[in-house]
């Protein structure tokens, strides 16, 4: 259950002192439950001020015989209502609105929220046939807008004077005090937003009883944690005492941190936890769930948890959605493009001398090789000598490249790559043959990238950026093997939102 080797994870969050839990802990919230909540409050606030707008309206000018009750609009017109949601589900998702490291926060939240609305209101009102028309008056602006930031805050507000107390966090024991341990408490400690309050650890390594396990931690800006209890983060029996602790301090949760492989006593020991009403969740599932990442250096014999082995895109509907989903976003992108082609086109050549284009091997999906498009950003034939990694600042880049890079148009011209069958519009980013050799070597599942096709936009992407290092390559695996076993339609769109937010900031390398 033991082991010796160091945690070496990464990831903003508190746990509360175990002497502080209430005895009333047994109302701990899943993140799903905590998720749930928030959108259900935001969808409420926003349909009851989208309510309170139509109900102001001249009913004539709807289209409605009579002026309707409030319970009888959602009868009349359904896809007033419907259309929003669907917006906000879509929308709020991408400016994080349901993180919960942000929504445990009044100020984050609210900003979070507000943006998300302005663009939603703004895109409900421009569509055709399915929404009211908005009329000219400000008065109408004013009731919409206003009533749906202030619901909006309302929620918010509630959800963090609410479920952000401590009597709603689950009360957590952690089973195994080496790496594995120390990495997922470390985890929790920086990226859990307050779901979990760690009570200690269960080992079976008698030496370590009552010792402090040491969970080093830091927060966005690099600043250590010291938030976790002392109590909290020692040994407090060996898995003899499992079912006792779990009594004592009302476990919601025990976390299986072990890195060998469970034996048969063990395992009833667990078995018995359950009828307490306990959850139990391997260390690499839990990590999973609160970073958003596999962690591929952390599985130990548990493979098949970092393994997509039953992934959406080994189905029929899936791949055939998104190849229709990527024709129609490739499609459009070069339909966007061609009116600014000449302009970029001049840019790049007035400035440095040679091809508009560049082509760079690249390797698909099963391994194949094939050339990636791009618009050129460097200087001409700056890519002579050993292939090394793109860094920050990069001397080679020209002036309209960095630009280019920024805003991430150097890579438009993939879109024919996405039509050639090549590429997806999202996925992970397509690796240079020079590199994988090495990173093949040095990181488990790596080549398990290659089991779906590279993509212009992708999970890795919108969450750590451009890798140059082999560290790097590992936190970029680690979201990519997520987006792997999780990928759908509508996480798509929502990577190519935080793609379009991203480029629209200039937050490109």
């Amino acid at each position: 259950m033991h082991s010796e080797r160091p945690a070496d994870a990464d990831t903003d969050g508190e746990v509360a002192s175990p002497s502080a839990a209430p005895r009333s802990s047994m109302l701990g919230l899943h993140r799903t439950e905590r998720r749930l909540f928030l959108r259900v409050a935001d969808l409420v606030a926003l349909n009851s001020a989208l309510m309170l707008y139509l109900h102001a309206r001249d009913p004539a000018g709807l289209g409605l015989s009579a002026e309707p009750a409030f319970a009888s609009l959602l009868w009349q017109q359904p896809l007033w209502f419907l259309v929003p949601t669907a917006l906000w589900l879509i929308v709020a998702q991408a400016f994080d609105a349901y993180r919960l490291q942000i929504a445990r926060q009044y100020l984050p939240s609210a900003a979070a929220v507000l943006k998300s609305a302005v663009v939603v209101l703004l895109l409900y009102m421009a569509i055709p046939y399915l929404t009211p028309t908005l009329p000219p008056s400000r008065r109408y602006w004013l009731i919409l807008f206003g009533s749906t930031f202030g619901l909006l805050l309302v929620a918010r507000g509630l959800y963090v004077l609410t479920l952000g107390r401590s009597v709603f966090r689950r009360a957590t024991l952690i089973v195994g005090a080496g790496w594995a341990g120390q990495t997922i408490a470390q985890a929790l400690l920086e990226n859990d937003a307050g779901t979990h309050r760690i009570v200690g650890f269960v080992d079976d390594d008698a030496g370590m009883l009552d010792r402090r396990v040491p969970v080093p931690a830091a927060d966005a800006n690099g600043a250590q944690l010291t938030s976790i209890d002392a109590q909290a983060s020692r040994v407090l029996g060996t898995r003899d005492d499992l079912k006792s602790l779990v009594r004592r301090h009302r476990i919601r949760t025990l976390v299986l941190a072990v890195t060998d492989e469970l034996d048969p006593e063990l395992f009833r020991i667990l078995t018995d936890s359950l009828e307490l009403g306990v959850e139990i969740v391997p260390m690499s599932r839990l990590y999973e769930q609160i970073t958003g990442r596999v962690p591929v250096e952390h599985v130990g014999g548990d493979w098949h948890l970092a393994m997509p082995l039953e992934h959406p895109g080994t189905g029929t509907l899936q791949p055939m959605l998104k190849r229709v989903f990527d024709i129609l976003a490739a499609s459009f992108g070069l339909l966007m493009l061609a009116p600014f082609l000449p302009l970029i086109a001049l840019a790049i050549r007035l400035e440095s001398p040679g091809p508009i284009f560049y082509t760079q091997r690249r390797i698909g999906r099963g391994g194949r090789l094939f050339r990636v498009f791009k618009f050129r950003s460097m200087q001409r034939d700056a890519e002579e000598g050993d292939a090394v990694w793109s860094q920050a600042r990069d001397p080679r880049v020209t002036k309209v490249g960095k630009i280019l890079r920024a805003s991430h148009v150097d890579e438009f011209p993939q879109f024919l790559n996405i039509l050639r069958g090549e590429m997806s519009a999202v996925g992970p980013r397509p690796e240079r043959p020079e590199f994988l050799e090495r990173l093949a070597a040095d990181i488990p599942f790596y080549t398990v990238r290659h089991a779906v096709k590279p993509g212009m936009a992708g999970w890795a992407l919108v969450n750590c950026g451009y890798g140059s290092s082999m560290a790097d390559a590992l936190r970029k695996l680690q979201y990519d093997l997520y987006y792997i076993k999780h990928q759908s339609v509508a996480l798509d769109i929502v990577i190519i939102l935080k793609t379009v937010l991203h480029s629209l900031g200039l937050q490109g390398r």
